[in-house]
């Protein structure tokens, strides 16, 4: 209801001024005698503009665009300084990297070294370990085949005279015996070698 008030009102008041304005006849601007009174108040006007620009508004304008552009170099100079930074640490990280993998590299080839340095010693121990039990047991073998060869001959002997004993009834020369056993072992010996 207010609204409509204020409506009406501010357009009677727009309606009476344009119906006082036609009546003077015309427009006062376009009157010779008010262009003095025009010039004057155009000129406070525009010098009032002036000064408020000039002296107020201009100065806190100007005030905080170099304010923003000395921030905005400072942060550039600070966004450099953090840059480098970042660079040198960069090339700190690449370097103490580089190290440590030298330096881990080092440890795994003296780590392999040392392994197969160990494996070495170990497989020469191993390998003289198995010559000398090799030349123990062939040694045991010959002495075997050595007694077993002589307890062959001694049972062949014993055995032979039993039963040309029991064959015959007389005892023979142990002696005898013992040279025929001798000799048929060297023959399958010797027939041995050629085969």
């Amino acid at each position: 209801m207010l609204k409509k008030i204020i409506i009406k009102f501010l357009f009677s008041f727009v309606l009476i001024t344009k119906v006082q304005s036609a009546e003077s006849g015309g427009m006062p601007q376009l009157n010779p005698e008010f262009w003095i009174s025009q010039i004057v108040w155009l000129v406070i006007t525009f010098g009032a503009l002036y000064i408020i620009l000039s002296k107020i508004i201009l100065p806190k304008i100007s005030d905080n665009l170099e304010s923003r552009r000395s921030q905005i170099l400072e942060n550039i100079e600070i966004a450099e300084k953090q840059r480098e930074e970042s660079e040198d640490k960069i090339k700190e990280f690449d370097k103490i990297i580089l190290n440590s993998k030298l330096e881990a590299k080092n440890l795994f080839n003296e780590a392999r070294q040392k392994i197969l340095d160990d494996i070495d010693k170990k497989r020469s121990e191993l390998e003289t370990n198995l010559e000398e039990e090799i030349e123990i047991a062939e040694k045991e073998i010959q002495n075997l085949n050595k007694s077993s060869a002589e307890n062959i001959k001694k049972i062949a002997t014993e055995t032979s005279s039993g039963l040309i004993k029991q064959l015959i009834g007389e005892e023979i020369n142990k002696e005898n015996i013992s040279s025929i056993v001798n000799d048929l072992t060297n023959n399958s010996k010797e027939n041995r070698k050629n085969v």
